[in-house]
Parts: structure tokens; C-alpha cells; sequence
């Protein structure tokens, strides 16, 4: 018998349409009711209500009761993490979807990758902290310098001095459009929240599209320069 972590239960889990669908909409970090999720996923609400119930058992959703309602949401970042790198290796394999539908490009652009930026604007972020050596790659680990939190603290984010394994102050995050890093962590969180609390950006309602206000794409890339 063979001992160990059963992947084959989670690949069969994930890899039901429906359940797929209705991850891929957890995605966008906003908690979803079952009848939301149902419409995701083309199913009654009694069947996403069962798909949920085993997802949940499974460790791959969480769920939070407000008053009458339920909302469901994906369990923790290494679950976002698992779906974003699979979806790396659909895109890289040809198995995308027939329709890609008008936002795509837009997607490919800037987009929510549960509570971080991601897309092109997440990777060029990434490479720009990387080139400047704000961030660091050492045994394996990305660690955020003294000059690199100077950094963020000029731009106006303060972040917190301690961290935990669960939750590491930065960490690196597959991008499955541009098959390459974006930031992740505690820091990636808190520079998606300090790009809506600026003003630089909003979410597109009911989407993971992040849009960039003209004024906001100046000073993201003034910040985030690619230029040595």
C-alpha cells in the first residue's frame, strides 16, 4: 500500500468542470455565496451546495456564516497558489478554453490573483524590485532588503517587521499568463490594497480584471520602472 499525501483525491477533486469553475471565480479574494458560485459553474444550487460541502472537507475552501448567509471562500494562499501554477501549465499545454471571452487581453494585463497582483503589471513589480535588489533571492527564499523596505516606506506602505511560515513576508507566485514571477505574501497583499487606497486602480465588478486610472499607470510605472 502506498503511504503518503493523496494527490490523485485532490486532482479529482479540482478537476470536476464545475469545481473548477467555482474556484477560478474564488480567485478574485471576494467570498461567494453557493447560489453565486452555482451560476459560476452552471449548476442548480443544490448541486454547487454538494460540490462546496466536499471541497470544504477537503481543505480547499473555507466557509463563513453572516447571518442567513453563507459565503465561501478559497481556504488559504497555497490553494490560490496550487491554481494559479496549474493554470500555468494549461496555458503552456494548449488547454485553454474555447471561448476566451472579451476581457482576456485585459486578464493577461492586470488582474487579481486572490489577494496580489498579477499579469503583466504584477511581473513587471516583481522584476522591478528584483533589478533595484529591493528583493533578494537567497537559499531559495525571497527576502525583502533594508533598502527595499526604505523603499516601500518612501512610497507611503508601511509594513509589518515580523512574519510567519504560513505567511511569509514575500513570496514569489508563477504567473500563468506571463509564465513568470509576480509578488506574493504579505507584501504583494499590501501593495494591491495600497494601489486601491491610492486611487491607482480598482477592481472591474464581478471580475478579476484590475484597471488602471491614467493618472495611476503613470505613477506604477514611474514606481515600478523597468529602466536601470
Amino acid at each position: 500500500m502506498k503511504e503518503g499525501p493523496n494527490i490523485a483525491a485532490i486532482a479529482a477533486l479540482i478537476g470536476d468542470p464545475a469545481r473548477a469553475n467555482m474556484l477560478q471565480a474564488l480567485m478574485t479574494g471576494v467570498a461567494l455565496t453557493a447560489s453565486e458560485l452555482a451560476q459560476e459553474a452552471g449548476v442548480t444550487p443544490q448541486t454547487s451546495s454538494f460540490h462546496l460541502s466536499r471541497m470544504a472537507d477537503a481543505g480547499l475552501v473555507s466557509l463563513r456564516k453572516q447571518g442567513r448567509h453563507k459565503y465561501y471562500s478559497l481556504a488559504d494562499a497555497d490553494v490560490a497558489a496550487l491554481l494559479e501554477a496549474m493554470s500555468g501549465i494549461a496555458m503552456r499545454s494548449g488547454m485553454t478554453r474555447v471561448r476566451t471571452g472579451p476581457r482576456e487581453p485585459e486578464l493577461r494585463k492586470a488582474r487579481v490573483c486572490y489577494n496580489h497582483l498579477a499579469g503583466e503589471y504584477g511581473v513587471q513589480a516583481y522584476d522591478s524590485l528584483i533589478a533595484r535588489e529591493f528583493l533578494v533571492e537567497e537559499d531559495e527564499k525571497l527576502v525583502l532588503s533594508s533598502s527595499g523596505r526604505s523603499f516601500f516606506t518612501d512610497l507611503g506602505l508601511v509594513l509589518p517587521s515580523n512574519e510567519t511560515k504560513r505567511r511569509p513576508l514575500c513570496k514569489s507566485c508563477l504567473d500563468w499568463s506571463a509564465r513568470r514571477s509576480h509578488l506574493a505574501g504579505i507584501t504583494g497583499t499590501a501593495l494591491l490594497s495600497f494601489f486601491f487606497d491610492q486611487g491607482w486602480a480598482k477592481r472591474v465588478e464581478g471580475s478579476r480584471v484590475i484597471q488602471f486610472s491614467k493618472a495611476g499607470d503613470s505613477r506604477f510605472h514611474e514606481a515600478f520602472s523597468l529602466q536601470n
